[in-house]
């Protein structure tokens, strides 16, 4: 009753704070209609937004107030606004905003705030545009909330273009701004853009830097990253967990175990929590650059582990050659209760391949649908046509390739092309690099492995048939290259 008397005692508070159970919303209400103050619109909004923000899962409480509410105030409406656009249904927020437009107020900068989210959430390029036309109706462009929101929604929509032209109509950008915009450029990947305006920034955050390091990770620019961090280092900008991950990754995809080391290390020295997210960038990290017995030290000291960490440290086991502890750890992670995800049966049906098991693997194969409601991907096939190739099972490797509900793709031929190549089936191995050659067209590796099947069996009329198609089709072999970590 405490909520009940704070209430009565000054209605105009912050309501939100006032209960804290629905049992207490029912009396605040009852006591709204006992002393007559379900008249006053302003009194009612404040009560029903305040259910909406401090107890979203009341909002069709919330709701009916103001359906019973003649005249809501703008505040109740933009809140309902803001709560579902956070929701699985952000597209009720639309029916608030009209509510505000038929009323006697009008939206405001807050209104096109949230409005915007949902829209992103929706991605609707024709509801993302009408948005944004609206909100320059309004006058509410320049807002500052309002500009990352719709930079967030052009970025959703994958529009560089109309990105760039919403920037280049920015009057006097503040720092939020800038920093959303180098982070939408990063995402998809005009790093380039995303650089010059990084440069330009006259103060950046901790958010800015690690958008450009994450950014030349994400899209194949791994050096660059690094050498962004080492300035970042050295200029004593405060890192986070998000920019290790970022560095972890660069170093995994450079194959560079001494610079993940390093990281791990500097990880260890600034003293950063090591969470699920960072965990799992470093026993994929110490997996993949080789060395699999720190990469199980690292996740066995993990005190909490997701998915993500279980099917990394499976996914290195089975890289690495140890098929039946792979399996074995699938075991722990079940009895975790731990849903596996694709990622999961992906490192399952390695650690098969790698351990001969043909029928667990079909078994597992089977179970990604019927148990866990997992439709196979590409990568899934390629597994299985590897493990039953690894065998010499190859009549069952080419039906299974011909049964594929989508096009087979060249990593299923090619797990198909190496095991025909072990097991001296000349025939399969013309067929399947032929549909290498048919689905990577310019790709010189594919000519090759061609050619290497017409050579392997002396049939040398076949590598100068090669050759000439390649010459005729402009492909060039692209000649090898090493890289030496110099970091």
């Amino acid at each position: 009753m405490q909520a009940l008397r704070n209430f009565l005692r000054n209605p105009t508070i912050s309501i939100a704070e006032t209960y804290k159970t629905i049992r207490e919303i029912n009396q605040i209400h009852s006591q709204l209609l006992v002393n007559g103050f379900h008249n006053d619109p302003d009194l009612v909004s404040k009560f029903a937004a305040s259910i909406a923000l401090k107890h979203p899962q009341n909002i069709d409480y919330s709701v009916q107030l103001l359906d019973q509410c003649e005249n809501p105030s703008v505040f109740a409406l933009n809140s309902l606004i803001r709560v579902y656009s956070k929701s699985s249904t952000p597209e009720k927020s639309f029916d608030f905003y009209k509510r505000i437009v038929k009323s006697n107020h009008k939206p405001d900068n807050y209104t096109f705030t949230f409005l915007i989210k949902s829209a992103a959430q929706l991605v609707n390029n024709n509801l993302g545009l009408a948005v944004h036309g609206t909100a320059l109706k309004y006058a509410l462009d320049q807002d500052p909330h309002v500009q990352s929101g719709l930079i967030n929604l052009y970025a959703e929509m994958g529009s560089l273009r109309d990105l760039k032209d919403l920037f280049f109509s920015i009057n006097n950008p503040d720092l939020v701004t800038q920093t959303t915009m180098v982070l939408a450029f990063a995402r998809l990947g005009d790093i380039k853009f995303a650089r010059q305006l990084f440069d330009k920034m006259p103060d950046r955050d901790v958010i800015a830097w690690n958008a450009m390091i994450g950014g030349y990770v994400r899209f194949g620019e791994p050096l660059n990253g690094i050498k962004l961090f080492n300035t970042m280092e050295m200029k004593g900008l405060k890192v986070n967990e998000a920019t290790m991950v970022s560095v972890l990754s660069a170093c995994t995809q450079l194959s560079a175990l001494d610079a993940g080391q390093r990281a791990h290390r500097y990880i260890k020295y600034k003293k950063l929590q090591i969470n699920t997210t960072l965990g799992s960038a470093l026993v994929n990290m110490y997996a993949k650059c080789g060395d699999i017995n720190t990469a199980m030290n690292v996740f066995g000291g993990m005190k909490e582990k997701n998915v993500y960490t279980w099917s990394g440290a499976m996914g290195g086991l089975a890289m690495h050659g140890y098929g039946k502890e792979c399996l074995d750890l699938f075991t722990l992670m079940q009895q975790e209760n731990i849903t596996p995800n694709e990622v999961t049966f992906t490192s399952i049906l390695k650690a098969c391949s790698v351990a001969g098991l043909v029928e667990e693997g079909c078994k597992h194969f089977e179970s990604m649908t019927k148990e866990y409601g997992i439709v196979p991907k590409l990568e899934h096939y390629g597994c299985m046509v590897d493990l039953y190739g690894r065998l010499g099972r190859l009549d069952e490797a080419l039906r299974l390739i011909q049964s594929m509900p989508c096009a087979p793709h060249a990593e299923a031929w090619g797990a198909l092309l190496n095991a025909c190549k072990i097991y001296k089936n000349v025939e399969m191995a013309k067929l399947a690099s032929r549909k290498m050659v048919e689905l990577e067209a310019k790709n010189d590796g594919a000519y090759v492995e061609l050619s290497n099947v017409y050579a392997d069996f002396k049939n040398w009329d076949g590598v100068d048939g090669v050759r000439h198609k390649m010459k005729s089709k402009g492909v060039v072999k692209i000649p090898g290259v090493s890289i030496i970590d110099s970091s």
